[in-house]
């Protein structure tokens, strides 16, 4: 069986086309395409005709690319740059409509659920009990579980870009007062479910996304050229140190940096922030970069249990208002 899964992100449209067999998605094309929605939106949210445009070329090449590999229609997802969206019933509709593929956002708790199995399964039982944490453009994704799903899970507003936007907007590099409000920010967000996870004393804490992945390179973990299977960790001293770097750079300085994209410079020392905030605040002193995510969670859940377990999901999302973030729900014992 050959399965795909697309996902539309903050800065990308990403496509992942991989077999399903004995139960494990195997990769066997992926693709991308850079839209940075994240810088075309307005202030109010909503995203503008011509970012709908390039977001419907994007995924009916992305679906017309899985078909050429031998896959059915994809799994298609939006996190949360189109959930944030005023007009996001109006923007899935126009993909839909004009290309056939059924994309839906998921609550931010499910997509934090999802990206644990992801990172469950990559992990393996050895971790123990497993902390994960997943820093998007518009989101932080916080989980904890013993099991293959979450005992719980968080979607809080601490995107790299978002808070970039709200606190460094025309500031480069940001002056001090900008970061340590953007700090108090992170910390006040992150109090409670901080408190949780330091409560649960995780033996293992995962980190996934491309910000945690670039934040491990400028801190001395191995390039990605050397593949997923080599170990790579962050450490929070090691981050303390980076984050005062990035601190007194511009954007355009810290692209110069081992690790640090141009695209992603800009929200870089955001995610820093929000990366060392989280590890101090939870008492984790050294994280493992995991390269499993939500892309992977997906198509692991879709091979344990079927389309049905993804068709409601879409019909969810299909007519429902914006989606909120619910800050913690604890799972229960039917998942």
């Amino acid at each position: 069986m050959r399965i795909s899964v697309v996902d539309v992100g903050s800065n990308t449209v990403r496509l992942v086309v991989a077999d399903a067999e004995d139960g494990v998605p195997l990769p066997v094309h992926t693709a991308k395409w850079k839209l940075r929605l994240s810088e075309q939106v307005g202030p109010d949210g909503r995203i503008p005709e011509e970012a709908v445009e390039r977001l419907v070329e994007a995924v009916s090449a992305a679906a017309r690319t899985a078909q050429q590999w031998g896959a059915a229609g994809p799994l298609a997802f939006a996190t949360a740059i189109v959930r944030n969206a005023p007009d996001r019933l109006e923007v899935l509709r126009a993909i839909r409509t004009r290309t056939g593929v059924r994309i839906c956002t998921l609550p931010g708790e499910v997509e934090a659920e999802l990206t644990f199995l992801g990172a469950r399964r990559w992990m393996g039982w050895q971790a123990g009990p497993l902390a994960l944490f997943d820093i998007g453009g518009g989101s932080l994704e916080v989980a904890f579980g013993r099991g293959r799903l979450p005992d719980f899970m968080a979607s809080l507003p601490l995107g790299a870009n978002r808070l970039t936007r709200e606190f460094f907007d025309g500031q480069d590099p940001p002056p001090l007062r900008s970061v340590k409000r953007l700090r108090r920010k992170v910390r006040h967000e992150l109090r409670d479910v901080a408190a949780r996870i330091r409560w649960e004393r995780p033996r293992t804490t995962a980190a996934t996304s491309r910000t945690f992945q670039q934040l491990a390179r400028l801190c001395g973990a191995a390039p990605g050229r050397e593949g997923p299977f080599v170990s790579r960790h962050l450490a929070r001293a090691d981050l303390r140190d980076c984050l005062g770097r990035l601190a007194v750079l511009s954007a355009a300085e810290r692209a110069n940096l081992p690790g640090i994209s141009a695209p992603r410079a800009a929200q870089s020392l955001a995610g820093a922030v929000v990366a060392h905030t989280a590890m101090k605040l939870t008492g984790v002193e050294a994280v493992t970069i995991c390269p499993w995510a939500i892309r992977e969670g997906v198509l692991l859940r879709h091979i344990e249990e079927g389309p049905g377990w993804w068709s409601g999901l879409t019909e969810l999302s299909d007519e429902s208002g914006p989606v909120g973030a619910v800050p913690l729900r604890v799972a229960t014992p039917a998942d």
